[in-house]
């Protein structure tokens, strides 16, 4: 068995060093949320020194509440914001003589893409038009794996280490009961029974059934490092293959 585990890095957290040989894809921020230009290239460059799979991590403008803010935006409007925040990434990913593999988008662009089909059409638009051989990383079971799908993308599905999950398989959102697993042991356990056994246990205790693809990892959490470790041993444990392929 495989799975991919990946991180958003370039958000300005510290972490990103430790944690590259950790992970097997990196989602790099666009400016729009976090980073800039030179962040975006130191991150293209340490990933590429560390093998690992680069995607892009777009984002609705909103630096100052980090690119959580709920926004009702046109879908064309959209669609450009996302293409030109991937094509940035892409001309510096280019420029360092790698290759952009994924795009994965952030925050509450993520998970209003969830579940508003025209929003996530506006994102795989975007990916498409730059580039129809990128992956595109969603929730599992989403609508914008249904958009990527519907555009003719690859697709992989994410699943969370650190999150609570509703019973339809969306997450809790930041700020309820149970939107966050604190606790490692926890954390651990509910991810390998969504890699192993494609199901989580939902806030209110019913189960929910997730196709784990790829794991995220919260680079920003203060026991990132020691979580990822964590997790990589169980996954080795278990024979599961860390990869991005």
């Amino acid at each position: 068995m495989m799975i991919d585990l990946n991180a958003d890095l370039g958000e300005g957290f510290g972490n990103d060093s430790a944690l590259m040989p950790l992970i097997t894809s990196a989602n790099i921020a666009c400016g729009f949320h976090a980073g800039d230009a030179q962040t975006m290239r130191e991150s293209v460059r340490l990933a590429l020194a560390h093998g690992v799979a680069i995607g892009a991590h777009p984002s609705f403008p909103d630096r100052e509440n980090f690119g959580r803010s709920a926004m009702q935006l046109p879908a064309e409007t959209v669609y450009a914001q996302t293409l030109y925040q991937i094509g940035a990434l892409a001309a510096i990913v280019n420029a360092e003589g790698g290759v952009l593999k994924h795009v994965k988008p952030h925050g509450m662009l993520y998970n209003q893409a969830a579940r508003e089909p025209k929003l996530a059409d506006a994102i795989a638009r975007a990916v498409k038009s730059l580039d129809p051989g990128l992956l595109l990383v969603g929730l599992a079971g989403s609508e914008l794996i249904r958009a990527g799908e519907r555009a003719g993308l690859a697709t992989r599905e994410e699943v969370f280490a650190d999150r609570g999950y509703q019973p339809d398989g969306s997450l809790v959102p930041r700020g309820e009961p149970g939107a966050l697993i604190d606790d490692d042991n926890e954390a651990v356990s509910r991810t390998l029974e969504m890699v192993l056994n494609g199901r989580v246990k939902s806030r209110d205790g019913a189960w929910a059934t997730v196709n784990a693809q790829t794991v995220c990892l919260h680079g920003d959490g203060a026991h990132a490092l020691a979580f990822a470790r964590r997790l990589r041993d169980a996954f080795e444990q278990r024979q599961i293959r860390v990869c991005a392929e």
